[in-house]
C-alpha cells in the first residue's frame, strides 16, 4: 500500500519496481487482488493491464490499520500499545516527542477520553 500511495495510480509492475527487494510479480498481483476484495484498492483496465489506485485515503487506511493492530495484539488497549512502543529496546523517543505525547494525553483527559 505504501508504494501505491506514493505512486497514486500504478500497474502491478510499477508497484513492484517501487518496492525494495520485492516479491514476485505474481505475489504482487495476488496481494492486489486480496486488497481489492477487502475494499482497499480498485482498478481500471488499460488495455490488457490493470491500473490500481487506493480506494481509501491514507489517513483512513492508517486508522483502520491501527484499529486492527489494537484489536489483534493489544486487546483494544491503547495503554498496552503505547507501552509496547515506549519499552522497546530500540525505541528512540526524543524528549520533544515525549512532551508532545504528554500534551496529547492531557488533552484527551480534558475531553473525557
Amino acid at each position: 500500500m505504501d508504494a501505491l500511495y506514493k505512486l497514486g495510480k500504478a500497474s502491478a509492475a510499477d508497484i513492484r519496481d517501487e518496492i525494495a527487494d520485492p516479491p514476485s510479480y505474481t505475489a504482487i498481483r495476488t496481494l492486489l487482488t486480496i486488497l481489492e476484495k477487502k475494499g482497499h484498492v480498485r482498478h481500471a483496465s488499460d488495455g490488457t493491464r490493470y491500473i490500481y489506485e487506493p480506494a481509501v485515503a491514507r489517513g483512513e487506511m492508517s486508522k483502520r490499520a491501527m484499529d486492527s493492530l489494537l484489536k489483534t495484539f493489544f486487546d483494544n488497549s491503547v495503554e498496552r500499545a503505547v507501552a509496547a512502543l515506549l519499552t522497546r529496546k530500540d525505541a528512540d523517543v526524543s524528549k520533544d516527542e515525549l512532551d508532545r505525547l504528554s500534551k496529547l494525553i492531557e488533552k484527551a483527559k480534558r475531553e473525557g477520553r
